[in-house]
Order: structure tokens, then C-alpha cells, then sequence
């Protein structure tokens, strides 16, 4: 087959006698969607791989019964960032869809379906997405931290809002077209760069480490192959192209890194001068008791906390959960007030992933 003939998102790599056609997508793109099912008919492979992982798939190909399962179950199966990622991720997606009329990741289903139809195997080679968000957030400072929870709660600016600020008056580009330009690998490349010198600890885990294991996957899913037809985001193909063919540990890119000492440290440091505190208060003040200042601790925080989740609508037990909780949850390094009241209200209501995505 010649190149010529095929569209310009691909790149064919040969390596131990495999012919790999690696289609870089946009997620939300109809053009994608298209050239996808063409390059399967065109090259017709052996095997069509996807920037998926089993959770992924699962999620795209059973959307509805992802969304009924309840978040309390989610949560203690310990796919807690998993969720937060997927309802941030699915609502930035969503809106891009809305305007485009695609849903997010429909290249990759069609990559699937395209295969399914043909009698084509479909491997999954993304690493699993609970290992790349937990990677990513032992990655994260503090400061990181809050910054990415911040941006994931109220958002991002568009450029379009801020060239609205700066009072150009150039006519913005379009959604598509915003989309179809990131699939240039000039454009791609300006984008990585700066994405690498501004967060770099998000960088790495999201992007770098699944580049390599992306790669790894794909030479060791198309070995014996002929013809291997691999999809994946745009922002990928450049990262995989120099690692097809080198040897990458995936075990080590798998491993949950431990918690920094430093982190540790603070997070004990904090409830063990309160409790030093209050000893020195009690041994050294003349006239207030241990009585005194447990109270003066514990009435205005379980108070504090009962308030506000009453505010909020929480049931009663939610209410009795943060009066009793609050004042050892100041203190604990561990335990959160609203983490329980969560779970309690959670166990109550049993909201679904569903309820989750509705929220503005």
C-alpha cells in the first residue's frame, strides 16, 4: 500500500518485519471517526490496537452501566480518582461534543466496531487509568494539588474568553477547527512543550510514562503480525515513535510510587502540636482545666461542621456524622470530616456516577 494513499494523521512505522499504521486522533473529532474506519478498511491489518485500558473500554462501550453504578461503591473499590478524572474529563468532552455533534472517544469505538465487523482482534494497550492518576497525584506537591483540584472544579479558561479580555478583535477559530489544528505535530509539539515547562509533574505520569508504555504494548500486541493498525490521541504519536523498539520495564511504569517522607512528616506534625498545645495550655494556664479547652475545641468545630452540612441538605445522620467527626478530623492526618459525611451520605442516598455528571 502506498502512503500516499493514506490519510495524513497516520504514520507507518516498520519494525521486525511489522507494518504499524499509527492513526493520531483528536477524541472529539469527526474527521477522526472517518479516517479511522478508512485506514481499517484500507489496510485491512491483523490486529487494530487502542489507547484504551479495560476500565476505559468498559466506561466508553458500557457508558449506561458505568453511570448507574452507585459512588459508593466506586469509592471503595478505590476508583476515587478515577471518577474525579472521568467527571471532570467527561464534562470538558461533553461540551466539545455538544458542538461538534461527537461524542468523546467515538474514534475509539469506531476503531472497535470497525475491527468487531472485519473479525479483527482488538487489543487494549493503554496502562491502567487508576495507575495514572495515582502516579500523577504522588507526583503532585501540595501547592500542585490544589491548583489541579481547583482547576478540575471550576475549570479552564478558554482562549477564545481571554482574547475577549485582551479586547482582540481577530475572529476566533472554531471548535473543529481548534481540534483538526492540535493534530498538526508542529502544533502538538509547541503544545507538549509548554504543557512540560508549566507542570511537568502532570507531564510526565499523563503524558511521557504512557507514551512508553503505549509503545512497549503495541511492538509486544504486534509481534508475528503483518499488518498492525494502532489509535491513538494525536498528543501520543510523537512521544511513541522513538520507543517502538526499545526495552521498557512497564512493571516499573505500573508501581504506585510511596507517599514523600516530607509529606508524612507534616501531616503527623500538625496533630501532634495541637495535642502539645493543648498539654502545655492545660499544665501551665491557672485557670482553665483540660475540661475547658477540650470544649473550647470541640464546640465550635462540630458546631462549625454540623451547620454547614445541614446547610448543605445533608440527612440527619450526615448532621450526627459531622458533629462527632469534626473535632478529631482537625486533627487526624488520615480522616477528613468531609470524607465521612460523604460516605455517610453516600451510604444514605447512594448517588450514581450519573447524578455526578449532572452536577454544574
Amino acid at each position: 500500500m502506498e502512503v500516499s494513499s493514506l490519510p495524513a494523521s497516520v504514520t507507518e512505522v516498520v519494525h521486525d518485519g511489522t507494518t504499524y499504521y499509527i492513526v493520531g486522533t483528536a477524541h472529539v473529532s469527526q474527521r477522526s471517526v472517518d479516517e479511522v474506519r478508512a485506514v481499517i478498511a484500507m489496510v485491512e491489518p491483523d490486529l487494530v490496537c487502542v489507547e484504551l485500558d479495560k476500565a476505559r473500554f468498559e466506561a466508553l462501550t458500557k457508558d449506561s452501566a458505568f453511570r448507574d453504578l452507585d459512588v459508593f461503591k466506586v469509592v471503595r473499590e478505590g476508583r476515587g480518582l478515577y471518577l474525579l478524572g472521568h467527571l471532570a474529563l467527561s464534562s470538558y468532552q461533553r461540551r466539545i461534543g455538544a458542538t461538534l455533534g461527537v461524542k468523546p472517544g467515538a474514534e475509539l469505538l469506531a476503531a472497535t466496531a470497525a475491527a468487531t465487523e472485519k473479525g479483527i482482534p482488538v487489543e487494549l494497550i493503554d496502562r491502567d487509568i487508576n495507575i495514572t492518576l495515582r502516579r500523577t497525584w504522588r507526583n503532585l506537591g501540595l501547592w500542585k494539588r490544589s491548583q489541579l483540584l481547583t482547576s478540575l472544579v471550576v475549570g479552564w479558561e478558554d482562549d477564545d474568553d481571554k482574547d475577549k479580555k485582551k479586547g482582540k478583535d481577530e475572529p476566533p477559530k472554531g471548535i473543529g477547527e481548534q481540534i483538526e489544528d492540535l493534530k498538526e505535530p508542529e502544533a502538538l509539539s509547541q503544545m507538549l512543550a509548554k504543557l512540560g515547562e508549566k507542570v511537568p509533574e502532570i507531564k510526565t505520569p499523563l503524558i511521557d510514562e504512557r507514551d512508553q508504555y503505549l509503545a512497549s504494548k503495541l511492538v509486544e500486541a504486534g509481534t508475528g503480525k503483518k499488518r498492525v493498525v494502532a489509535v491513538v490521541g494525536a498528543a501520543h504519536v510523537p512521544g511513541m515513535l522513538p520507543q517502538i523498539g526499545k526495552t521498557i520495564d512497564r512493571a516499573k511504569l505500573d508501581a504506585i510510587p510511596p507517599p514523600s517522607l516530607v509529606w508524612t512528616i507534616i501531616k503527623w506534625l500538625i496533630p501532634a502540636l495541637f495535642i502539645g498545645a493543648l498539654i502545655y495550655g492545660w499544665k501551665w494556664s491557672e485557670s482553665s482545666s483540660i475540661s475547658e479547652l477540650m470544649l473550647a475545641w470541640i464546640l465550635p468545630t462540630s458546631i462549625g461542621a454540623g451547620t454547614l452540612t445541614l446547610l448543605a441538605g445533608g440527612s440527619l445522620f450526615s448532621v450526627v456524622s459531622a458533629l462527632v467527626v469534626a473535632p478529631i478530623a482537625a486533627i487526624h492526618p488520615l480522616l477528613g470530616t468531609g470524607m465521612v459525611v460523604g460516605v455517610v451520605e453516600a451510604w444514605r442516598r447512594k448517588p450514581s456516577v450519573a447524578d455526578c455528571e449532572r452536577l454544574p
